[in-house]
């Protein structure tokens, strides 16, 4: 019989649960137990330290929810140990031990993370990849590692590589990066092409805008479906870029009937068309920020701030906590003025 789900562990239970002779219990608690440690600096270090030894724990799945946990706490303290499961017999363990080190940003690691990216095993180095790219703090290698893993054999790494480039193009924009995304443009994966038109747009260069133009008229490359993520970054990227001549096709994503069928980013589309100046995508957006759903109203904060809707700026700044996340109110209103 279906039944409510468990109560969260209270401290005592999560500390008790680690020493459970059910794994999956143990795993469970190792998970429980970071909402307690990151309020409490006593309690984070007494779960560090049973984290640790979790990490030797005969059961994989367990290792696992420990490196995990780790990486969330960025427990530093725990980086020799998250250095010694980078070499588990479980290739799971290993991923996360390896994501943990990047979330962690330990300097010790980055020699190992540096190996990692040139492993023979491909979920390897898609881990490595990012976790070097968290952790390095020297601009120049991480770009120089990103470069590199664009030219690998599996297209998953090439992927990750693009988007975390993409991410940093704030940080250290790369001309070498651009050329390689141009070349990129003709994979043969779609995944990989449309990220790398993704890249090229959001750094100002015109090579991609002709795939962009093609997932937002079609939602397919050459044909073939891209990652729905990236289809919706593409289909948003579309408004950023002034591409009006897709308003026709991103009107249809937003209100046409075949957002009944399936997905067509709809959200995202509406950003697109009110950063255009759209007429009824910007009445829509300012008429949910006064709905009576909390969840709408959220939305509609989410949107203004991405569609830097200036007109939503007066109704942002007088939101109370329990109309609206504070957060969430906050980012838009800093992107609005941004």
């Amino acid at each position: 019989m279906l039944g409510p789900p468990p109560l969260p562990r209270n401290l005592d239970a999560a500390f008790r649960d680690l020493e459970s002779a059910r794994p999956a219990v143990r795993a469970s608690a190792a998970e429980d137990l970071v909402r307690h440690a990151r309020t409490n600096e006593e309690v984070k270090a007494r779960a560090v330290r049973c984290l640790i030894k979790l990490l030797e724990d005969p059961i994989a799945g367990v290792r696992s929810a420990a490196a995990v946990a780790l990486g969330d706490l960025g427990a530093t303290d725990a980086a020799p140990s998250l250095l010694r499961a980078v070499d588990d017999d479980d290739g799971h363990v290993r991923q996360m031990a390896i994501n943990a080190l990047g979330e962690i940003g330990a300097p010790q690691a980055l020699a190992r993370l540096r190996r990692a990216c040139s492993d023979r095993r491909p979920e390897m180095r898609y881990q490595a990849i990012i976790a070097f790219a968290h952790a390095c703090t020297d601009e120049d290698d991480v770009a120089r590692a990103l470069l590199d893993a664009t030219n690998d054999n599996d297209d998953a790494v090439v992927h990750i590589a693009l988007r975390l480039a993409e991410d940093r193009l704030d940080v250290a924009p790369d001309t070498r990066m651009t050329a390689r995304a141009r070349a990129l443009l003709a994979s043969h994966s779609p995944h990989v092409a449309l990220v790398a038109a993704i890249y090229l747009g959001k750094s100002g260069d015109h090579a991609g805008y002709a795939l962009i133009r093609e997932v937002v008229r079609t939602g397919k490359i050459n044909g073939a479906q891209p990652d729905k993520e990236e289809e919706c970054a593409a289909v948003e990227l579309a408004g950023e870029l002034g591409l009006t001549d897709l308003t026709t096709d991103l009107e249809r994503r937003v209100w046409g009937l075949s957002r009944l069928l399936r997905d067509t980013c709809t959200f995202h589309a509406r950003i697109a068309l009110a950063h255009m100046g759209h007429p009824r995508a910007r009445a829509e957006i300012l008429r949910d920020l006064s709905s009576s759903r909390r969840e709408e109203r959220e939305a509609a904060v989410v949107t203004a701030g991405r569609a830097r809707l200036a007109d939503a700026r007066a109704t942002l700044s007088t939101m109370t906590d329990a109309a609206a996340s504070p957060e969430l109110v906050r980012e838009a209103l800093a992107s609005i003025d941004r």
